[in-house]
């Protein structure tokens, strides 16, 4: 296997280690995070660093790079304290990675890509029309990491809309179902499918499969 030290990696140029440290560390999730500012111009972003925090409560993460520039998502979260999070499917992707631009604050990729707003009834914050999973959330609170000044966002899940093929009798989602892509890196896009499922271990117990054992 070849090996790259701490000292080389800190000698590479810039693009190379931005994409070794990025993918180095596995597949991510892949989002659109959709917000509006209290104006009403509406934002939204790619993220590929939500996630599951606990689900009683409900909490999400996700990780706002630092603030020494305008960062809409950031703001418009601060002003209303909601935020949507839309799975990205393979239809999307080219738009949904558009969205990574450097726009000028206040221009809304809505309206440089083919990504289209939808408003539930009852709801002030846009979704990205034909996500299949989409969530909206309450920010709760932030950290700062020190660090490198990042900022981890916590916010509770208020709401879940999702396509009813993807549900199974216990409540979970089957993502691969609605084409929904995950990350390696910041620019490679996958399309995972499912290839087992395991029920709780237990000591001592062989790992029962979901799949094969009903079979």
């Amino acid at each position: 296997m070849k090996h790259i030290s701490k000292e080389t990696i800190s000698q590479m140029d810039k693009i190379e280690k931005l994409n070794l440290i990025n993918s180095c560390t596995g597949f991510k999730s892949a989002n659109l995070i959709a917000t509006k500012s209290i104006e009403g111009n509406t934002n939204v972003a790619i993220f590929s660093s939500v996630t599951h925090l606990g689900s009683s409560p409900s909490l999400i993460g996700f990780i706002v790079r630092p603030t020494t520039v305008p960062r809409d998502t950031y703001k418009n979260i601060m002003e209303t304290g909601y935020f949507t999070v839309n799975h990205i499917t393979v239809d999307m992707i080219a738009d949904a990675h558009h969205t990574s631009a450097n726009y000028d604050s206040g221009i809304s990729e809505f309206d440089k890509t083919n990504l289209e707003e939808e408003y539930k009834e009852g709801f002030n914050i846009p979704f990205v029309k034909g996500s299949p999973v989409q969530l909206y959330c309450k920010f709760v609170n932030e950290y700062i990491i020190k660090e490198n000044d990042t900022i981890h966002i916590i916010a509770s899940i208020e709401h879940i809309f999702f396509d009813e093929a993807l549900e199974h009798k216990d409540g979970w989602l089957q993502l691969d179902k609605g084409n929904i892509v995950a990350l390696n890196g910041v620019d490679g896009y996958f399309l995972p499918k499912l290839i087992d499922r395991f029920q709780p271990a237990k000591q001592n117990i062989s790992t029962k499969s979901f799949k094969r054992d009903k079979e």
